[in-house]
Parts: C-alpha cells; sequence; structure tokens
C-alpha cells in the first residue's frame, strides 16, 4: 500500500469512527436503558444546563483536552476532530431518530449501540491519529503519577459517573453491559480495521499513546 493511500484510509477510518462513535452513543442515549460513563456526565449537565448532549460533549471534551497541557501530552489530528465530530455526531443522530417507546425497541438499541461503539473505537484508534481527550487524559495522568491506566481510568470514570448522576444522568444495565463487553469489541474491531506502520511517520499523528493501554477499562 502506498503512503498516500494508507493516508487516505487512515483518514476514512478516523472519521467514519468518529461518525460512528457519536452516533452509536445516540443510540444508547435513545434507548434509555444506562449510558457509557462520560455520557453519563454529558447528560447530566445538559440537563443542568438546557444545552443538547452532543454540545455538551464538545465543551467537555475542549476543557478536558486544555488538562493536557499540564500532563505535557501532545494532541493529534484525531484528539481534536474527536471533540467536535463526536458531539456533532451525536446531536445529528437524536435529532433524526423517532424515539423508542416499547421495550423490545429500547433493548435492541442498547445492543446496537455497544456493538457499534465498539466498531467505531476499532475505526479511530486504528487509524493512529491520537487518541480522545479522555483517553488521552486516563493516560497522561498514568505517566505522571506512576499508577496503572486501569486505575487511573478506573477512579477518573467512577468521579464522572457519580457527577453525572447526580445531576440526572441515566445509569442501568446499560451502563454496567457496556463497561464489561466495550473493551473485548474494540480490541477484536482493532485488529480488524489495523493499517500497519508506515516507516515514515505523519505530521498530524501523535504517538506514543499504547492501544492496549487506551482500550482497558
Amino acid at each position: 500500500m502506498s503512503a498516500q493511500s494508507r493516508l487516505g484510509r487512515r483518514l476514512i477510518q478516523l472519521y467514519a469512527g468518529l461518525a460512528l462513535y457519536g452516533g452509536s452513543s445516540a443510540l444508547l442515549v435513545e434507548a434509555g436503558l444506562g449510558l457509557e460513563p462520560w455520557n453519563v456526565l454529558h447528560q447530566g449537565l445538559a440537563e443542568l444546563t438546557g444545552l443538547t448532549i452532543g454540545v455538551v460533549s464538545i465543551f467537555v471534551g475542549a476543557a478536558v483536552l486544555l488538562l493536557w497541557i499540564p500532563l505535557r501530552q501532545r494532541p493529534g489530528l484525531g484528539t481534536v476532530s474527536n471533540v467536535f465530530v463526536v458531539g456533532i455526531a451525536m446531536d445529528g443522530t437524536l435529532a433524526a431518530m423517532p424515539e423508542a417507546h416499547t421495550p423490545a425497541v429500547r433493548i435492541l438499541l442498547l445492543l446496537a449501540g455497544i456493538l457499534l461503539n465498539g466498531v467505531a473505537t476499532g475505526l479511530y484508534i486504528a487509524a493512529r491519529f491520537g487518541p480522545g481527550p479522555r483517553d488521552g487524559l486516563m493516560t497522561g495522568l498514568h505517566q505522571r503519577t506512576g499508577r496503572s491506566i486501569r486505575l487511573m481510568r478506573t477512579a477518573v470514570e467512577i468521579a464522572v459517573v457519580a457527577t453525572g448522576f447526580a445531576l440526572g444522568g441515566t445509569i442501568g444495565i446499560g451502563t454496567v453491559l457496556y463497561a464489561v463487553s466495550i473493551g473485548p469489541l474494540a480490541q477484536l474491531f482493532l485488529r480488524m480495521f489495523d493499517i500497519p506502520s508506515a516507516s515514515d511517520s505523519s505530521t498530524v499523528v501523535a504517538t506514543g499513546q499504547p492501544r492496549r493501554a487506551i482500550l482497558r477499562r
């Protein structure tokens, strides 16, 4: 594969993955059976402020990205794109979807949302344009404190979920199911969409973020 075609494929994977991530998160919101940790916070803040959950996601992502400065993390194209594309795709999907009323439809939305979220995570991480702002926060804390990735992720996500729930975010069976399944799903699709590294490095890639560490739950 030539360098040009490799870059083209990586860009397609990046933006397809980010858009799908936002769309799959919207399915979880519409299911109403529990959200992934950060969207519990986003939904709670949306309830508090009256903003859409996608707009809140953008603001939170930008705020988290600012925390990279003291952590000496280096963002990539994927990091910055993540802040905007996911929130826009989430709001767009929610606006286009009819409301789900029956339990069967809500369960289908939940399962589809989790599966597609795993696909999306594999797509955008395999593109190698840098981690999302929230993932980079975890790895940055790991590097600065010497604590394990698992501990940092657990501590941050517990704080995020607790705050979001206190503000009105949705916790339920979907939150638990997401927590236990997203790691294996993302690893599966990461292998499926992996792109062999080129010998030359792109100027828009943020390297040094271990994909295995990002995916650990």
